[in-house]
């Protein structure tokens, strides 16, 4: 497989595993008073997490048509939204229950800073490790299209012109020709005879 197609397809895959992992579970969690557990899926506790990963795929797309220098500008951007994802992901390990307050609030009514005081129990979910994981692919990725894309080879040769068919050699006997030839005075017979007693 070449390198450019093998890039293009492992930044695609790498953003739809980040949209997959969003729409999974990230944080599960029981509140005080309680028997229940409660989930909050990664794109509901960071609602950028979803667009950051849809925009790594058209990327993606976008570099099968892309000329060399805007492959390197895709390339670039490509890093950057991989380092956002990474980031924001790290985010919500770094303090998940800060991070699900708004759920908190919402079942029980509570705000503030006694919100996260009510969890007596939470579990982070291996999907947000597979989102950093995806973030960091990414934005490996898009330094990699930013530096080497310049030596992939030139796309759209199928959509260039078809070369013309060559031009009908003038010594082809054409019957217009001939006639308009004889209303001119001049019998083109004449030249095919001598090149027949040539040819002799």
């Amino acid at each position: 497989m070449r390198p450019k197609l093998l890039t293009i397809s492992a930044i695609a895959l790498v953003g739809a595993l980040g949209l997959l992992a969003g729409s999974q579970t990230w944080v599960s969690f029981m509140v005080d008073g309680t028997h229940s557990v409660e989930t909050v899926a990664g794109h509901e506790v960071n609602a950028a997490v979803s667009p950051i990963s849809i925009a790594i795929v058209a990327a993606a797309l976008a570099l099968t048509i892309a000329g060399p220098v805007f492959r390197r500008a895709l390339g670039v951007l490509v890093a950057l939204l991989g380092a956002g994802l990474t980031a924001l992901t790290i985010s919500v390990l770094a303090a998940p229950l800060t991070a699900i307050t708004g759920t908190i609030t919402s079942l029980t009514g509570i705000s503030g800073e006694a919100t996260t005081d009510l969890v007596v129990w939470s579990r982070l979910s291996a999907w947000i490790w597979v989102c950093v994981v995806a973030g960091v692919l990414a934005a490996i990725l898009g330094l990699v299209v930013a530096v080497f894309s310049g030596t992939w080879a030139a796309g759209g040769r199928k959509y260039d012109a078809a070369p013309r068919p060559a031009d009908v050699s003038t010594n082809t006997p054409d019957r217009i020709s001939d006639w308009d030839a004889l209303s001119g005075g001049d019998d083109p017979s004449d030249g095919e005879a001598d090149d027949a007693g040539r040819k002799r």
